[in-house]
């Protein structure tokens, strides 16, 4: 491989990851790849390998360098193994393009007649869609279609295809671009993507025009900006508590029919049996009956097992207005490192960065709550879930809330870890697609922000600054409409791995027809 080859696949990642918050260059998204797409031109399964890898390395290097903070911060790990271990992490999801270059340096070097128009879009959804359910229980970080979040036109067709959909689009776009400028007399592919992005285009502006229903549910979201390292302070418990309620006091003057305080919210174990634990409990139960609105909260939690074993939970309640406990929710999809340690028995020496009571287990239940709103005598019931930090940018998991009759998706989050980099508004850029896909309002409420409500078409309504207290109030119009998406999830995505498969198949079967050099 030759310099010149090296810089284009640098470009290529460099250009991928400026596409995504915060600096939000949205529009290069349908061109990041063509550098790429030209470097690929006559290498080697194993060129194609290493210049996916760089490009890979350039682009999660540009996402995902706020992991350096977190381990540093709040791992306790010198800045310089924590930027090494960044790195590492970096390294070790680029494989996934690393992957995405080798199989189309494989196809074009079996059948360089052949457009990228298809092969480079199902090939890069199929990694994608492996990244979400592999690499320590799945990390769709960063997935393409993200990067157009703020496009509303555009990823509309996520009610049908997910995030997966905008992804493939802007490929098709990217291959077919750096095809006509190896081969200028492939018109059709160029053709063929523009009629892509025009059907999109319509599908989008016709979802975007159908208007919603009238009458909602009024939702005040609390960030009470505690610092992480004080949180779990004894001393400093009621201070936290206070800040909480005041926020709250502030909020009730707008009426909201519900209340959201983040995730892990209270500094204790919510209807734990310890004296301090059911002290605040209680303490925390006649603040809601005396506001007489429901509280939707985050809390850890904890059961006691034969032979004393103590299993922790990261766990949402929902308190009625009269102070009962209506619902409970623990989250199912922990954080590998943070609530637990992956494949222990191999990891033994790795510790977890959150501090908790041994190892936290995941919940098994989609839990959906009932909250009622309106003027009494007239009151409605809004079904909604609560999907706890991390969980919100797993599509799959959310979907299943809404086909289990929630018409709101709640979320609650502590982004502190995360410090004041990008992190915190990538991770509210895909709550966007949540409500997309299922046609579902989105309330989410952030220790440290950015907290926020988001339409069901995606229209972001309102947002928090980071690192500052705020309540925020707003009216949501609960979701109707079962999406195909909701209904039969990545159907679209497992459509994409077959059409990979049967791609590679097919290569195989056919003698090389070109030289690599």
């Amino acid at each position: 491989m030759n310099l010149r080859s090296l810089a284009l696949a640098a470009l290529s990642g460099i250009l991928l990851a400026v596409t995504f918050p915060t600096v939000n260059l949205a529009f290069l998204a349908w061109v990041a790849l063509v550098p790429l797409f030209v470097a690929l031109r006559g290498k080697t399964v194993k060129q194609g390998f290493w210049l996916g890898e760089i490009t890979g390395i350039f682009f999660f290097a540009g996402t995902i360098y706020w992991v350096t903070n977190s381990v540093h911060f709040y791992g306790g790990i010198p800045s310089l193994p924590a930027s090494l271990i960044t790195l590492s992490l970096c390294a070790a999801l680029a494989l996934y393009v690393a992957l995405f270059g080798a199989v189309m340096a494989y196809l074009k070097e079996k059948n360089p007649s052949a457009l990228f128009l298809i092969s480079a879009p199902v090939v890069w959804v199929t990694l994608e869609l492996a990244r979400a359910h592999t690499f320590f229980s799945g990390f769709p970080w960063a997935l393409l279609g993200y990067s157009q979040y703020r496009v509303l036109p555009v990823i509309q067709i996520a009610d049908i295809t997910s995030v997966y959909g905008v992804s493939f689009v802007i490929v098709m776009s990217n291959a077919a671009i750096a095809d006509f400028l190896l081969n200028k007399k492939r018109y059709p592919g160029i053709i063929a993507a523009a009629v892509t992005i025009a059907l999109v285009l319509g599908y989008g502006y016709m979802r975007l025009g159908t208007a919603e229903g009238g009458g909602g549910i009024t939702i005040s979201v609390i960030q009470g900006n505690i610092e992480q390292d004080k949180k779990w302070d004894r001393s400093y418990q009621s201070d936290v508590i206070g800040i909480y309620k005041r926020l709250t006091k502030e909020a009730l003057k707008q009426r909201p029919d519900l209340v959201i305080w983040p995730e892990t919210a209270t500094p204790f174990y919510f209807n734990g049996v310890g004296e301090n634990d059911s002290v605040m409990s209680a303490d925390l139960i006649d603040f809601v009956k005396q506001n007489g609105v429901p509280l939707l909260t985050g809390s850890p939690t904890y059961e006691v097992k034969p032979n004393r074993q103590i299993i922790g939970r990261n766990s949402a309640f929902l308190l009625s207005a009269q102070g009962n406990v209506e619902a409970v929710y623990h989250k199912m999809h922990l954080v590998p490192f943070g609530e637990y340690v992956p494949l222990k028995s191999i990891l033994f020496f790795v510790g977890k960065m959150v501090q908790a009571i041994g190892d936290f287990r995941p919940g098994t239940d989609y839990t959906v709550m009932t909250v009622p709103y309106g003027e009494p005598g007239r009151q409605k019931e809004a079904k909604l879930c609560t999907v706890i930090c991390y969980e919100i940018i797993f599509p799959d998991l959310v979907r299943k809330f809404v086909d289990q009759g929630a018409q709101i998706v709640t979320t609650i989050t502590n982004d502190a870890w995360f410090g004041k980099t990008a992190a915190p508004y990538q991770h509210f850029s895909m709550a966007v697609f949540r409500a997309v896909e299922n046609r579902v309002p989105v309330a989410r409420a952030a220790n440290t922000g950015v907290s926020g409500f988001i339409d069901s078409r995606g229209r972001i309504l309102q947002t928090s600054e980071i690192f500052t207290e705020a309540y925020l109030t707003h009216q949501l119009i609960p979701g109707t409409e079962r999406t195909f998406y909701t209904r039969y999830g990545d159907l679209f995505a497992y459509a994409c791995v077959i059409a990979s498969l049967i791609l590679l198949a097919t290569a195989r079967r056919r003698p090389s027809k070109s030289k690599p050099r």
